[in-house]
């Protein structure tokens, strides 16, 4: 079957445009709750736009599984199912809802597309800047302007440790760990955290960022990152040098520019952190 991804990136600039754009800097009192934390937050967007975005994925391939980060939130068992389907489509509907509820620019939505537990087509669009980066598997990464025009995507070229970019979600780390960490990736040229892996992964992808860093792994999180930064040319392996697959949500991962970067940087955080 032919997916019909450049049809389900429309879907998600349509949600965007109906849903999150126009609630953006307009939250009302009530609009913004916690899930588990007060950086873990969600918003009438993130429910409104993934209602929007489910029903126009049931209409586009009925068949398929559909995935949201809230409908996971409100059926844990939904996750489970990914493995097994012939087709899943896995959505978050707003990656950095933390900073789209303080007003701040930053914000994406995600799709990635699972195909009997691999994951086969991804699609990050940036509502502000109303552009897409989109992959297939063995077809390369793209970034997809408004009007069309298609620029193929790599990653950097390999720098050695002291002069690599990267970001870091280490808030999820017991502190004594997440302050090792920190203290080693300081050997690093720029540590940040932008707190929305969307972006994060269009920085690695388009050649920003040399290396990325995340604790926790939840498919939504990843999956369309991954595939973008892997057809970019980049590495991307579990923290125990295992691939990353969609049903995985235990354990960390470690993305780079390539192989020997990778081991490079695992080797500088060390196994003390990177427990397998």
């Amino acid at each position: 079957m032919t997916l019909p991804i450049d049809k389900l990136a429309t879907i998600l600039r349509d949600a965007a445009k109906a849903e999150i754009l126009p609630r953006f800097r307009r939250l009302g009192e009530g609009d913004i709750r916690e899930k588990t934390s007060a950086v873990d937050l969600v918003t009438e967007a993130d429910e409104a736009a993934e209602r929007f975005i489910k029903r126009e994925c049931a209409a586009l391939l009925p068949d398929a599984l559909f995935v949201g980060e809230e409908g996971v939130a409100a059926d844990p068992a939904l996750l489970a199912q990914i493995g097994d389907a012939d087709l899943s489509i896995i959505v978050d509907p707003i990656d950095g809802t933390a900073n789209f509820a303080a007003g701040a620019p930053l914000f994406g939505v995600m799709a990635a597309v699972v195909s009997k537990g691999e994951t086969v087509a991804g699609l990050i669009y940036d509502p502000l800047g109303d552009d897409w980066m989109i992959a297939e598997k063995g077809a390369g990464a793209f970034l997809v302007r408004p009007d069309g025009e298609r620029v193929r995507l790599r990653t950097a070229e390999p720098v050695g440790i002291a002069d690599m970019i990267g970001v870091a979600s280490s808030s999820m780390l017991p502190k004594d760990q997440r302050r090792a960490l920190l203290t080693r990736l300081a050997d690093t040229r720029i540590l940040a955290n932008y707190r929305t892996a969307a972006h994060e992964y269009r920085l690695t992808a388009s050649g920003a960022l040399h290396y990325q860093f995340y604790v926790k792994l939840m498919p939504w999180d990843h999956l369309a990152g991954t595939l973008l930064l892997e057809e970019a040319g980049g590495y991307v392996r579990k923290w125990n040098g295992e691939p990353y697959r969609p049903t995985d949500i235990e354990g960390g991962l470690l993305t780079a520019t390539d192989s020997e970067s990778w081991q490079a940087l695992r080797a500088l955080i060390g196994d003390d952190i990177l427990r397998a």
